[in-house]
């Protein structure tokens, strides 16, 4: 997702945002970093998909299961490959590059959700046509 924004000094800025498939790593993370692993999610969808199956096996030919059985448990089991998908962290990056009276500049931020991150790249570039700067309060923060 990249956007072109003409700041109000007539500065031309590039915001783009990326999506990460690894949450970055940060000071504040960094304890769960070291102690986090693949390994309890792994085992959780092993034995998930081990009772499913038995679920399915045992069951008699008698039983009939109606439609909205399988939809609430297809739900179910996509419900946490969804989310994942839709709370990724996103990358956004606002950058200039200098002229003879400005030097560059590139403010980077990190913003989690699909729709959050369209929803701040607006903002970002709305604040950038107004004040030609993104705002210090917002995610973005300057990179030197």
């Amino acid at each position: 997702m990249n956007r072109l924004v003409r700041g109000e000094d007539g500065r031309d800025w590039v915001v783009r945002a990326q999506m990460e498939w690894r949450a970055p790593a940060t000071a504040d993370d960094f304890e769960h970093d070291v102690a986090g692993s693949y390994g309890p999610g792994i085992a959780m969808i092993v034995v998930t998909a081990l009772l499913a199956v038995i679920l399915v096996v045992w069951t008699p030919n008698e039983v009939n299961i109606p439609a909205w059985v399988l939809l609430a448990l297809l739900l179910v089991v996509l419900f946490f490959p969804l989310r994942w998908i839709l709370r990724r962290p996103w990358t956004v990056v606002a950058e200039t590059d200098g002229d003879r009276d400005r030097p560059s500049e590139r403010w980077v931020g990190t913003i989690r959700g699909m729709f959050t991150v369209q929803g701040e790249v607006k903002k970002i570039s709305k604040t950038i046509q107004r004040h030609s700067l993104p705002d210090f309060d917002g995610p973005l923060h300057p990179v030197e």
